[in-house]
Formats: C-alpha cells, sequence, structure tokens
C-alpha cells in the first residue's frame, strides 16, 4: 500500500525514445523509476559517464532516539560531494540535542518548528536565541553549543563544511564525562565524587525535556554577550522577485560569522527555472524543500547527465561545472543552494553572452542578433515558461 504522499505511476516507464532503447524484461522497480524519469529515459543530449549526483534522505539510515531522529547525507552516501554534509533532524518539545562541539562549522536551516540554541566561546561570551521556521543559526568549528526543541517541536537541516563529517563524531558532554575517571572530574570541581554518582554512563545524544522557560529568563550572560549574531532572520529578508520566483541570497556580506557557508533561497514556479550558469568559487550542495525539478548537469569533455529531484533529496554539483535547475512540477520548486565560501558567485550564460561582442557570439553559435539583444542587462537568475 502506497502512503498519501507517494504517487503511484499511471504507467510502467520503458527506457525508450523513439527508435532508441528497449523494454525492461527483468525486475523493475516502477515507484523508484517514477521518481527518476530522466535517468531512466535521459534527454538525447545526455553524454558519456558522470558520478551520481543524487541522493534521498530517504534513503539513510535513520537514527531514532527517544526524543526525536536524524538521519546524514555525506560522502559516504553522495561521493560526488566531498566539501559539504548534511543531516536532518527532528526534536519533539522541549528534546534537546545535547551540549557538543566538532570540528566542522555548522550550519542550518529550520525547516519547521521551532528551537532554542545557546553557544559559549573561548572567552566565556555567550548567545543564546530562538530560531523559527525559514530562520538560520551557524556555529564555527570548536564552539560548545546545544540546540532545544520549544513548545511545537522542530526539524531542521544542519550543512557542515566537510563532506567527511559525521553525527558519530561529535565531542558530546556525557559521551566525554562517561569516559573521564570520576575522581579526575571530582577534582576537576572541588567537589566530592559522590556528587557525581549520576553523570550518564553512555552519550545522550537526542534526549527527552521540559519546554525551556522565555528567553529572557532562559539568558545566562556569562563573560559578556559574543560581538557576532550566532542566528540570522531569513524568513524576513526581502527576496529577489522575478516573473518566474525569488532568490534569497545569504552569505557573509549579510551573517558576519558564517565565513566557510555560503547560501541562496530558491523559490521557482511551475515552468519555470534556474537559468543555465554555473559557481566560480565552490562545489554546490542542494536540498530539495518541496517540488519536483530536474537538473542537467555538463561536465565537460562532452559529458552531461540528467537527474529528478523532489522534497528531502540532495543534489550535488562539483566546482565548476555548469547546470540549470527546472520546476517540472504543478507547485512551487523551493530549494537551497548550498556552498563552502564566504561568498556567494555564480555566472549566468546569458551574462557571458550579452557581455561578450556579439560578433564573436554569433560566430561561435550562428545566432541573430535579436537573441542576444533581448537578453536583459541586469541578472535574471530565474527565467519564466
Amino acid at each position: 500500500m502506497l502512503k498519501d504522499n507517494v504517487k503511484a505511476p499511471s504507467k510502467q516507464l520503458e527506457p525508450i525514445s523513439g527508435k532508441y532503447g528497449a523494454t525492461i524484461l527483468g525486475p523493475t522497480n516502477p515507484s523508484r523509476e517514477a521518481e527518476n524519469p530522466d535517468v531512466l529515459v535521459p534527454p538525447r543530449t545526455d553524454s558519456g559517464t558522470l558520478p551520481n549526483l543524487k541522493w534521498s534522505f530517504a534513503d539513510s539510515h535513520m537514527r531514532l532516539e527517544e526524543g526525536g531522529w536524524a538521519r546524514q547525507t555525506t560522502v559516504r552516501e553522495l561521493p560526488s560531494s566531498p566539501t559539504l554534509a548534511g543531516v536532518n533532524m527532528r526534536l519533539n518539545p522541549g528534546a534537546i540535542r545535547e551540549m557538543h562541539w566538532h570540528k566542522e562549522a555548522e550550519w542550518s536551516f529550520m525547516l519547521k518548528g521551532s528551537a532554542r540554541i545557546t553557544i559559549v566561546d573561548q572567552e566565556g561570551r555567550t548567545f543564546q536565541d530562538d530560531i523559527f521556521e525559514g530562520d538560520l543559526w551557524y556555529f564555527p568549528a570548536g564552539i560548545p553549543h546545544s540546540i532545544q526543541a520549544l513548545k511545537d517541536g522542530c526539524e531542521f537541516l544542519l550543512v557542515f563544511d566537510d563532506g567527511n563529517f559525521s553525527e558519530d563524531n561529535t565531542f558530546l558532554l556525557t559521551d566525554w564525562l562517561a569516559h573521564t575517571p570520576r575522581e579526575v572530574i571530582a577534582k576537576n570541581f572541588r567537589q566530592p565524587e559522590s556528587a557525581f554518582a549520576n553523570i550518564p554512563k553512555h552519550e545522550l545524544y537526542i534526549f527527552p525535556g521540559h519546554v525551556p522557560p522565555p528567553l529572557a529568563q532562559d539568558r545566562v550572560a556569562g563573560t559578556g554577550p559574543a560581538p557576532l549574531s550566532y542566528s540570522y532572520r531569513l524568513s524576513a529578508q526581502k527576496p529577489l522577485t522575478m516573473k518566474g520566483g525569488t532568490v534569497k541570497i545569504i552569505d557573509s556580506s549579510l551573517f558576519p560569522i558564517s565565513t566557510t557557508i555560503a547560501a541562496a533561497l530558491v523559490e521557482i514556479e511551475p515552468g519555470a527555472m534556474r537559468e543555465l550558469h554555473w559557481h566560480t568559487n565552490a562545489d554546490e550542495w542542494q536540498f530539495y524543500i518541496s517540488g519536483e525539478a530536474r537538473m542537467t548537469v555538463f561536465a565537460s569533455e562532452g559529458k552531461a547527465r540528467t537527474f529528478n529531484y523532489q522534497a528531502g533529496d540532495v543534489g550535488s554539483v562539483p566546482f565548476p561545472m555548469s547546470h540549470y535547475i527546472e520546476n517540472i512540477g504543478n507547485t512551487t520548486l523551493r530549494f537551497l543552494e548550498i556552498f563552502r565560501s564566504s561568498y556567494f558567485a555564480d555566472i549566468s550564460l546569458a551574462t557571458w553572452l550579452k557581455y561578450t561582442p556579439h560578433e564573436l557570439v554569433k560566430a561561435h553559435l550562428n545566432i541573430d542578433e535579436s537573441v542576444l539583444d533581448a537578453i536583459p542587462k541586469q541578472k535574471t537568475p530565474i527565467v519564466a515558461p
């Protein structure tokens, strides 16, 4: 039986395009093939061999805990993405992602609900804030922090600036003390060993807790306030609006603490597309929030491959391969473009051609001057249908 949000294929897809291909006589996976029609029947422009550029969180191991769950997509699941890794995490109301730190920086987008984050830096300065749907946080490498769900619980995407990251390798408070002799802990805090008799014997990771009090009541001053904000109200940022959709770009120019990760939140209307372009500074890691998309990636040497994406999927575009993202569904396509960089940068095909001598362009492509004249002078990252 199919779940309500899973579409049953209207008919069996076959790898046939005109006179090319043939039916499948052996085993098939119709529901999987229906999710990836451009993989089963690639456009004739696809050519050569490219690595897999898609992974679904639905295929990731689900770590179930008493207070929620987590699943990850790293270079182990998606080898074409060595620079970034992602974790999708859910916390029940009041549940806690325990106090910890890691050697990678952490960037996060709140998908649903709300949570309280706490940070203490190397000088004892503190930061606490409540994060709501559509907003961000960023924790630099090595800085200890925690996440606790508020009254409605939450689900969020975590992105780390190393594809080899693993949720299993974080430095957890309970795991640390469980592996430190009790007499050493007692000596450290100048207390009797009996004061630490109930320390957990293993890590908690995600565990139930009480919904915290209002933020003003919960604040701890420390040695002073943090000099930079670790959170950003992306939900309040005014988007760049085009006929076919909107884009919000967020990097260190707007969110100064985020020195290793830049991103764009893109919304594309049905039939429209993120224009043909490439990025000049980093690999691209994508997370699809809603809608249906297809993307063709050109890798030079006559190599190109097309993939389909749905909500919960991760896309990868190695530097500096060119591509587009097209909305092939009937609802708004919403996704994140994420980069291991302090800044966002791309070059569009249209801009390149617009500002190159037109006679040179026409000598390459055999197109009319009218085509080049019609290209807008300003950047239009989304092309309307």
